[in-house]
């Protein structure tokens, strides 16, 4: 089984630390990973991106054109890398940010409204983790405590306060997925 993953939004909404959680769990797994940023020219409020790859066997190349899973945080993300995603992939949108609606037919989509429900959670930054969880629940191809592990060498110790927010944040994310399958 390999996972090739595109994560996409602005500077600043966690992309990066999503592929670092899913890189790490990966490799808290014993699984091949790997993980490749890709910043705009201004990395808070820029584009950013990165692919990660996670897989039973060795990784051939950190480059991924044509992603198994999307998760696309922003409508630029949107425009750019939902026409990318493989047929019978997982296009995971951030439906508080971004109002257009796929039109594929081939693929899974998941509209989440992740930046209205962190908000609820009380810190609408969380909206990465809830996608997060969002995708660890569609896909099964790491556990919750691969990536609440990882979570802790993600975050800086001055910010381990933050573990039990994105803890409830994970949580929250994988129980929306049954309902909201468009």
């Amino acid at each position: 089984m390999m996972e090739e993953i595109l994560i996409a939004g602005f500077g600043g909404q966690g992309v990066m630390s999503m592929g670092q959680l899913i890189a790490y769990a990966g490799m808290n797994e014993g699984k091949f990973v790997s993980w490749l940023p890709s910043y705009g020219p201004e990395q808070r409020g820029g584009t950013a991106n990165c692919a990660v790859v996670v897989s039973e066997e060795q990784v051939g190349s950190p480059l991924v054109s044509r992603p198994t899973t999307a998760i696309v945080l922003n409508n630029p993300s949107y425009e750019k890398f939902e026409p990318m995603v493989r047929a019978g992939g997982l296009l995971v949108v951030n439906s508080s940010l971004i109002s257009k609606l796929s039109a594929r037919t081939d693929i899974r989509v998941l509209n989440i409204n992740a930046t209205d429900k962190g908000n609820e959670l009380g810190n609408p930054k969380v909206a990465n983790m809830i996608l997060l969880g969002v995708f660890i629940a569609e896909t099964g191809i790491l556990s919750d405590d691969s990536i609440l592990g990882a979570l802790k060498k993600v975050l800086s110790p001055e910010k381990h306060s933050l573990l039990d927010i994105n803890r409830r944040a994970l949580q929250l994310g994988r129980s929306l997925t049954n309902s909201m399958v468009t």
